[in-house]
C-alpha cells in the first residue's frame, strides 16, 4: 500500500544557465498557495488532466516543508519534505528527513533549480537534527550527485498456483491462532500499532502516520489515484493480539468457464515466521485464483523456499532499488545502528556537500554495538557520499561496490573485513513509497 509522489522528473542543476543568480526565486509556499503548487506538481509529473487535490495537500502543508521556485508569479518546480521515523539494523531509529513531489517544468530545465531547492531542505534538515535524507528516485542518475545512494531494493514475485500446490508442509503454525477479514475502519484502529511493532524489526521501515493510514483506507482520497476497497484480513494468536496482516486485490478473470483470477498483495505484515506462514497459506487458498502476484516483499524473504516448487515462483518485473538514502550526520547515524563483527574500519568520505566529508573511523565492539568519530588515521576505504548512503542500512556490500570501482581499496583486505563489520542478518527494505 504505497503513497503517491517519489521524487520525481527532476533537473539535474548542472547550473548552465541561471544556477544562484536570483532569476527565479526558490521559496517556502504560504498555506493559502497550495493550490497552485498543487497544479505545477500535476503538470510537472505529466499528469495535467488530473483534478485538483489541494484538499490533500493542505494535510500535508507544514512551514517551510513545501518549496517551489517562482518565476514572475508562476510555480515552475515544487519540492516537499517532511520528517519521518527509520529503523536502522539493530532496532533503533533514527530522525530522517523525506523527500517527495520534486518535479520541474520543462520550460525550466537546466537552471539549477533543483540544486538550489535541495540545499536549501538539506541544510534545514541538518539543523533540525536529522542524521539522514531519504527519497526514492523515478530517475537514477540525478540523485547521486546529491550525496544519494540507493540502499534499499524493492522484491516481488509472480507464484503459479497451477505449478505449486502451495506452502510445503511441516511449517511452523500458531497454536490457537485465527485469520479473520477486517473492514477498513478496522484497518485504521489494529492496523498502526501491528505496523508499529513490526518496522522496529525491519532495517530500512519508515513509520506510517495518521494520513497513511486514511488514505490508503480510503478514508481520504486523492484526485488521480483510483483506489478501491480492498481486501484485508488480520492475523491472531491464541490470547487474541494482533500479529500479522495482509492486503490484497483479486481481479475478475475467466478462461471461458474456467476461474483465472490473480491475487495481488498489496501489504503484507507479520511479526513472526508462524504467523507469516499462516497467512501465506491463506492467500494461496483463495477461490478462482490462479497467479499470486507480491509487487513488493524484503529481498531476503524466504517465500519461495516455503512453496512446495520453489520454482513457481519468478522475479516480479519491477524489482529495482527503491528507497535512496543521504547521509546529514555521519556521528549520529553510525552510532545508531548495530554491526556484524567487530573491528574498526577509516573510511575517507568526499562530498561536494560537505555534510559528510572527511575522514571516520568506525569502531565496533564485540557486543555489535558501535562508535563513529573523526579521525586522522590512514584510510581503509574511499568513498563519495552517495556510496556511504548505499551501505549505510546494510543494503548493499563493500566488495560489490569496489568490483564496480565505487569504493576503492587503499589498504588490502579492507572492503572484505568492512563488510564483515557492516553486514546486516535482514537485508534492509522499506515497503512504502512517499
Amino acid at each position: 500500500m504505497g503513497n503517491d509522489a517519489y521524487g520525481g522528473p527532476g533537473d539535474p542543476g548542472n547550473g548552465r544557465l541561471d544556477e544562484g543568480t536570483g532569476a527565479v526565486e526558490i521559496r517556502a509556499i504560504a498555506e493559502d498557495e497550495v493550490e497552485p503548487w498543487d497544479r505545477a506538481l500535476s503538470l510537472g509529473f505529466l499528469r495535467s488532466h488530473v483534478e485538483s487535490a489541494a484538499d490533500y495537500r493542505r494535510r500535508q502543508w507544514e512551514p517551510g516543508r513545501l518549496l517551489a521556485a517562482v518565476d514572475d508569479g508562476r510555480f515552475v518546480a515544487t519540492f516537499r519534505s517532511f520528517d519521518v521515523e527509520l529503523t536502522v539494523p539493530g532496532g533503533a531509529v533514527v530522525p530522517a528527513n523525506a523527500i517527495t513531489s520534486v518535479t520541474v517544468s520543462a520550460t525550466h530545465r537546466r537552471r539549477g533549480l533543483l540544486r538550489r531547492m535541495m540545499s536549501a531542505d538539506l541544510a534545514g534538515a541538518r539543523a533540525r537534527g536529522a542524521a539522514v535524507a531519504i527519497l526514492i528516485a523515478a530517475e537514477y542518475n540525478i540523485y547521486g550527485r546529491y550525496g544519494f545512494g540507493p540502499a534499499t531494493r524493492g522484491h516481488g514475485w509472480n507464484i503459479d498456483l497451477q505449478r505449486t500446490r502451495g506452502l510445503r508442509a511441516g511449517l511452523p503454525t500458531v497454536p490457537g491462532g485465527r485469520i479473520d477479514f477486517a473492514t477498513m475502519a478496522e484497518m485504521r484502529k489494529l492496523g498502526p500499532e501491528l505496523h508499529d511493532r513490526w518496522r522496529l524489526t525491519q532495517p530500512g521501515a519508515l513509520a506510517r502516520d495518521e494520513l497513511w493510514w486514511k488514505r490508503q483506507t480510503g478514508e481520504i482520497k486523492v484526485p488521480g489515484f483510483d483506489w478501491k476497497e480492498p481486501f484485508a484480513a488480520l492475523h491472531r494468536d491464541a490470547e487474541g493480539t494482533v500479529t500479522g496482516a495482509v492486503v490484497y486485490k483479486v481481479d475478475d478473470n475467466w478462461d471461458g468457464s474456467y476461474p483465472n483470477c490473480t491475487l495481488t498483495v498489496l501489504d503484507f505484515l507479520a511479526l513472526d515466521r508462524p504467523t507469516a506462514c499462516a497467512l501465506w497459506r491463506f492467500v494461496f487458498s483463495v477461490d478462482w485464483v490462479r497467479k499470486v502476484v507480491v509487487e513488493n516483499l524484503g529481498p531476503d524473504d524466504p517465500l519461495p523456499l516455503l512453496l512446495d516448487d520453489p520454482r513457481a515462483a519468478t522475479p516480479y518485473v519491477e524489482n529495482a532499488d527503491f528507497m535512496w538514502v543521504r547521509v546529514l550526520d555521519v556521528a549520529a547515524a553510525f552510532d545508531a545502528r548495530t554491526y556484524g563483527a567487530p573491528g574498526r574500519v577509516v573510511l575517507e568520505v568526499e562530498d561536494r556537500e560537505g555534510w559528510a566529508a572527511g575522514r571516520w573511523a568506525v569502531e565496533v565492539a564485540p557486543d555489535g554495538t558501535g562508535r563513529c568519530t573523526r579521525t586522522t588515521d590512514a584510510a581503509d576505504l574511499a568513498l563519495t557520499a552517495s556510496q556511504l548512503g548505499a551501505l549505510y542500512l546494510g543494503g548493499e556490500t563493500v566488495p560489490r561496490l569496489a568490483a564496480a570501482g565505487l569504493v576503492t581499496e587503499l589498504r588490502p583486505g579492507a572492503a572484505a573485513a568492512a563488510d564483515l563489520l557492516l553486514r546486516t542478518p535482514l537485508a534492509a527494505w522499506n515497503p512504502d513509497g512517499f
